[in-house]
This record gives C-alpha cells, sequence and structure tokens, in this order.
C-alpha cells in the first residue's frame, strides 16, 4: 500500500467516508420507521412514499456541495475541504437525531427534518471529489483501480455498519420501540464516532501540489466549458452504478413492503450488500486495473442486464433471508467491478486544477438526478403496476445506457494522471 504515510493518509480518508455515507445511508434503513414518524397518514404507502421523498431530498443539494467544497478543494487544498465535510455531516445528523415527531411539534417536523437531509446533502456532494482525489493522486502507477476501489469498500464498510446496527435493533427492540426511538439510536451510534474522524483527518497529508485560485463559480465554468463532454459521459456511464447501488439499498424496505418479511429478516439485506461491497470492490479495481476502465465497465453491466430479471424471479418465488442475501450478493459480484471502473474513470478524465471539482459536480448530478429518484420511482412503479420486478427492468434500462455512453469515453488506464 506504500509508505507509512501514505497508508495514514488512506485511513484518514477512508474512515472519514465511511462515516459520511452511514449517517447519509442509513436513512434508508428505516424509512418504513421515519415515514410514521414525521408523515402520519390514513395510508401506508402515501406515508412510505413521503419518506423516500425526503431520502431523495438529500440529493438535491449534492450538486450545490459538490460546486462548492469541490472548489475549495481545488483551491485551499484536499484536507480542509473533507474536515469541512465531516463538520456538516454532523450538524444534518444532529437535526435527524433531535427533531421531535410530527405528533409532538406538527409540521415543524417534517420541515426540520428536511433541512436535516439537505445539510447531509451538501456534505456528501462535497466528500466525493476530494476523497476521490486524494485516493488517486496518492495512488502508484497501475494501482489507481485498486486505490479508488477502497472508496466503494469503506462505502460499503459504511452500509455493513448501518445493516448490522438496525439488525441488533431490530432484535433487541419491539416494533413500538424501533418506531419510536430505535431508529434515533442508530444516527446517534454515527455521531459517536465524529471525533475519531476529525482526529484522523487532521492528520491528512495535502495531495495538491498546485492549488488554481478560483470561485465555487469559476470552477463550474471551468468544469463546463473545457470538460463538457467528459462530464456528460461520466454522468451517464456511472448512472446504472448509481441506480443499481440504490435499488439494492432499498431491499431492506423492499423485503418488508413488497416480500411480507418481518423486519429482522428485512435487515439482512444492508448487511449482504455491505458485506458484499467489502469484498468485492476491490476486485473490481484490480480488473479495472488489468483489462481497463471500459472493457471492465461494459463486460460488468451486461452481465447486470443478463441476471436482473432471473434474479428478481427468484427472490419474488422464495422470499427467504437465504434468497434475499443471494440475490443480493450476485448483483453486487456482478456490478461492482463496473462501478469502481467507471468511478476511477471519472477521477481520471479531469485535470489536477479542476479534478476534485469534476469529481464532485459528476458525481453529484448522477446521484441527484438517478440516486435521488431511484427509490421514490421504484416504490412508485411497484404501487401502480403491483409488479415486484420493476426495479429489475429499471436497472436493465440504465445499464443499457451506461454501455453506450463508456464506448464514447476514453480510456485512461494506461494514460499518466495530471498531477
Amino acid at each position: 500500500m506504500g509508505s507509512p504515510l501514505r497508508r495514514g493518509a488512506l485511513l484518514a480518508t477512508l474512515a472519514g467516508n465511511t462515516l459520511e455515507f452511514y449517517d447519509f445511508l442509513t436513512y434508508s434503513f428505516f424509512a418504513v420507521y421515519v415515514g410514521r414518524a414525521f408523515f402520519p397518514t390514513d395510508s401506508e404507502f402515501a406515508s412510505l412514499l413521503l419518506s423516500v421523498a425526503t431520502f431523495g431530498i438529500g440529493f438535491l443539494t449534492r450538486p450545490l456541495g459538490g460546486i462548492w467544497i469541490g472548489a475549495y478543494a481545488d483551491r485551499a487544498g484536499r484536507k480542509p475541504a473533507l474536515l469541512l465535510t465531516m463538520v456538516l455531516m454532523t450538524v444534518g445528523t444532529l437535526g435527524l437525531v433531535v427533531t421531535p415527531p410530527y405528533a409532538s411539534i406538527g409540521i415543524a417536523a417534517p420541515l426540520i427534518l428536511v433541512a436535516a437531509r439537505l445539510v447531509q446533502g451538501i456534505a456528501l456532494g462535497g466528500e466525493v471529489g476530494p476523497a476521490s482525489a486524494v485516493l488517486v493522486e496518492g495512488a502508484p502507477e497501475g494501482k489507481r483501480g485498486l486505490y479508488m476501489s477502497l472508496q466503494g469498500a469503506s462505502q460499503g464498510v459504511a452500509v455493513l455498519a448501518g445493516g448490522a446496527v438496525g439488525f441488533g435493533l431490530a432484535h433487541t427492540l419491539d416494533e413500538a420501540q424501533l418506531a419510536s426511538w430505535g431508529w434515533r439510536a442508530a444516527f446517534g451510534l454515527g455521531l459517536l464516532l465524529v471525533p475519531v474522524g476529525l482526529y484522523l483527518r487532521r492528520s491528512l497529508p495535502e495531495t495538491l501540489i498546485e492549488a488554481k485560485h478560483e470561485s465555487a463559480m469559476g470552477a463550474l465554468r471551468g468544469v463546463l466549458a473545457a470538460h463538457r463532454r467528459e462530464l456528460v459521459l461520466v454522468v451517464l456511464v456511472t448512472s446504472s452504478a448509481t441506480i443499481g447501488t440504490y435499488v439494492l439499498t432499498y431491499m431492506t424496505t423492499f423485503a418488508q413492503t413488497s416480500l411480507g418479511m418481518p423486519p429482522t429478516a428485512a435487515m439482512a439485506a444492508p448487511i449482504a450488500q455491505g458485506l458484499s461491497m467489502v469484498l468485492f470492490a476491490p476486485l473490481g479495481g484490480v480488473l479495472a486495473d488489468r483489462y481497463g476502465r471500459k472493457r471492465t465497465v461494459i463486460v460488468s453491466r451486461i452481465l447486470v442486464i443478463a441476471f436482473q430479471i432471473p434474479s428478481f424471479l427468484y427472490l419474488v418465488h422464495y422470499p427467504t433471508v437465504t434468497s434475499l442475501v443471494i440475490t443480493i450478493a450476485v448483483n453486487t459480484l456482478i456490478g461492482a467491478p463496473g462501478t469502481i471502473a467507471a468511478l476511477t474513470a471519472m477521477a481520471e478524465v479531469f485535470p489536477p486544477h479542476v479534478r476534485s471539482a469534476g469529481i464532485s459536480i459528476a458525481y453529484a448530478l448522477t446521484v441527484t438526478i438517478f440516486g435521488a429518484t431511484t427509490q421514490f420511482v421504484i416504490a412508485w412503479l411497484i404501487g401502480v403496476t403491483g409488479s415486484p420486478y420493476a426495479p429489475a427492468v429499471y436497472v436493465i434500462v440504465s445499464s443499457v445506457i451506461s454501455i453506450l455512453a463508456m464506448t464514447m469515453l476514453r480510456e485512461t488506464k494506461d494514460a499518466a494522471l495530471q498531477r
């Protein structure tokens, strides 16, 4: 992995990344309970839609965070930007933990919840660009895919931790306790680890060699003027990975609402997803470094297309914990290589003076357009069509688009990284 300093930089980057994704994604695992607390209606389906829509609201400020914090990272350095994102995520998560339910303060409750999610969105929108820049800029030649895969693995740790906490709470608390305060405890645990993340990131070395002093709007204009084609293509390439990831993240809710599983069984979904990401993301990095970004993405998405309908047929006809785990593990195994290769290409196509901003803007646009809507769209499609296969069709369509976009993006495997 390199020198001790490089290992320290990796640890500081990945630990903070894990904490921030844990705080942001844990919401989806408890969407049912958040809906009941903040959006009480006569219809359980309407409450769920309002809750997952609020999950999506957190994506709306991702581009703002990407532009603002991404440009700040290219101007002031990666380290101060990564410290800033942790502070913002802490503020947003604290808002989720302490806000009383609708029954106590009325309409103020969902309004505060929405504000907290918007702050979380700014934080995570600004996190990915600087973190990815550190990983790519600190990687030896020939191992940029492997180093970038560690970001995917750290996100897997976040999902795994969220699922493990949810599983533990579901087995320890009854339904009423989960709905009342159990879901808040999951976020509270993440807050307890924030001091550790801040301490580690204070020791993060700076990987930006030469800063370019541009404002956020200047960085945005620079990316759009000189790198518009690359921006559009990487957004389309990573769209299928984003949709696939959030379809799997939705599986906890899908298992409860569409398959009729109890919460204790449904919480196996994020555990399976997180563990699979930890195991298979590095494999994706190795494949991307050996066979190239383009080939890895295309083959991965073809496999995803081939396995979507069969995997959902299996899950719907055999709705057990075992089938849920197998479905998630297989889809992560075949999808992870394409995801990591796409993220690596995203980081490599931008020059250093707009690298953090370019990655942040591209990633934020992708998750805002596709990540923010995925859970709402599939919940709505399942509700209006009555078909549990809607998520599979949605992933297939996005994968075709990703393949077409990847054929038009240049191969960056053997190109020297601009520093």
